[in-house]
């Protein structure tokens, strides 16, 4: 028997993987697909996210890797028309280090992904397709159409917005159809535009419709030779995928001619919606990622908030069955991601309806677990603006940065009582979770061995001791 089973080798899966592998925790990465996701779909990694891949020790790749999101250049007629701003801007800062989207295709993610598993002795098993599964007070048996069985101790559900396991488990997902219009994706290589915008082509403004069926956007994918051509249809379209499809779509709204689109290298239809999972969990068995949410993609929520998933569980997990907390802790998941979930498939949809910018709520920064029953904020007269349930940010406390303090599976101890950090946090004792919230907050140390007790954290690290790097 192993510790545990993640379905499905996506963002989510194996941002999982990952961090289960440098706990410790004997895990397998199924994937029903014979090699990685091939396409570009998922291609916005928000600043949480980058805070997240600098812990899990893969930021550095995911860096070189991929570029800034261009400027949109609007056309018409063959001619440039206007700039298109798709993000309002925002600057780094001591305590936010990474304050734009990065844009990085999701197959390259996916790369950079499955190489640091793999480095950290992790598995990933293609061609593994799940068929059923069940339960006892010991353990998952997960059946797959070719193969033995595997026993896991517990299951994460990672395999997407039509999750096998979710189905069979018989969890349902309530939401909405956002928009019923098809839309084509698909990365193909063209001549005819320059990489330096994201080149965007309305529908003709005398023709029939709102404005955005008929649309055609054309992006240079960053750290690639590829674009991405995004194209919406009126409701009932049958989108052709094939080269000669998108050759013609691209001719119809663009100035460029069929012949400038010379490959399809990935195609895909899909039509926007937003569906939150009735639980997210059953048992032994967890759901994350698109199985637990699935989302319009405008804003790059949605595989952000599934990596975010997977760095929420991953911890609890290890401490559970490393015996350092009890059972009891893997509760927290739901509690927590559920409403995260909830509150970021609204922004997602507002987005998509132009009703909200992409700005500060995109960014993930501030999502936090106050409302938590493991955030435990003793200070009852001044709590500062660092709270228990926040998001723990960067800075600098006695020469050493607190991102590379953080790094790692362990929790974390700053006593900033004398005021030596950063203005942010103001003052205090904050105990950080291992994936960078802060679980608990005094006035000074007065109860927090009964709360490390309670939710596991045997031996946080201050900061001021090293090593700072990831095991």
């Amino acid at each position: 028997m192993i510790d545990v089973l993640v379905v499905g080798a996506g963002p989510c899966g194996l941002a999982l993987g990952i961090d289960l592998a440098r706990r410790g925790v004997d895990a397998l990465v199924a994937e029903r697909a014979g090699t990685l996701f091939p396409g570009s779909r998922g291609k916005g990694l928000q600043p949480r996210t980058l805070e997240v891949f600098d812990d899990l020790g893969v930021l550095d790749a995911i860096r070189a890797a991929g570029g800034a999101y261009p400027v949109g250049m609007v056309w018409r007629d063959g001619r440039r028309a206007g700039e298109h701003r798709m993000f309002e801007p925002a600057e780094a800062s001591e305590d936010s280090p990474y304050a734009e989207p990065l844009m990085v295709p999701q197959w390259r993610t996916q790369e950079i992904l499955h190489a640091r598993l793999t480095e950290l002795g992790g598995r990933v098993a293609f061609g593994r397709e799940v068929i059923g599964l069940s339960q006892d007070p010991d353990g998952v048996t997960v059946r797959f159409a070719d193969g033995p069985d595997v026993r896991a101790k517990y299951v994460v559900a990672a395999d997407g917005g039509r999750s096998t396991l979710r189905r069979t488990l018989g969890i349902g997902m309530t939401g909405e159809t956002v928009d019923p219009s098809p839309t084509l994706v698909a990365d193909v290589r063209l001549t005819g535009l320059d990489r330096d915008n994201w080149h965007l082509f309305p529908p003709d403004p005398t023709g029939d419709g709102d404005g955005t069926v008929g649309f055609l956007a054309i992006c240079p994918l960053a750290g690639t030779e590829d674009f991405q051509v995004v194209a919406r249809f009126p409701e009932g379209t049958a989108v052709d995928l094939s080269l000669d499809g998108v050759r013609k779509v691209v001719a119809a709204r663009s100035h460029l001619a069929p012949d400038d689109v010379t490959e399809v290298r990935w195609a895909s239809d899909f039509r926007p919606r937003a569906a939150l999972a009735d639980r997210f969990r059953d048992g032994r068995v967890f759901l994350a990622g698109d199985a637990a949410h699935v989302h319009s993609p405008a804003g790059g929520q949605g595989l952000n908030t599934g990596v975010q998933d997977a760095y929420n569980l991953g911890w609890k997990l290890g401490a559970v069955l490393h015996g350092a907390a009890p059972v009891s802790l893997l509760a927290t998941y739901e509690e927590e991601r559920r409403p995260i979930a909830a509150d970021v498939l609204g922004l997602s949809t507002s987005v998509h309806r132009g009703e909200t910018r992409r700005g500060d709520a995109t960014r993930q920064l501030g999502l936090g677990y106050r409302d938590s029953s493991l955030s435990e904020e003793t200070r009852t007269a001044n709590p500062g603006p660092v709270r228990a349930g926040d998001r723990a940010p960067d800075g600098t406390v006695a020469g050493v940065r607190l991102f590379e303090a953080f790094r790692g599976p362990h929790w974390t101890l700053l006593d900033v009582t004398t005021g030596t950090a950063p203005e942010i946090y103001g003052t205090g004792v904050f105990l950080i979770r291992p994936d960078g919230y802060v679980g608990w907050a005094g006035a000074t140390s007065d109860g927090m061995a009964e709360y490390a007790a309670r939710v596991g954290a045997k031996e946080p690290r201050p900061v001021s001791h090293p090593p700072y790097d990831t095991p």
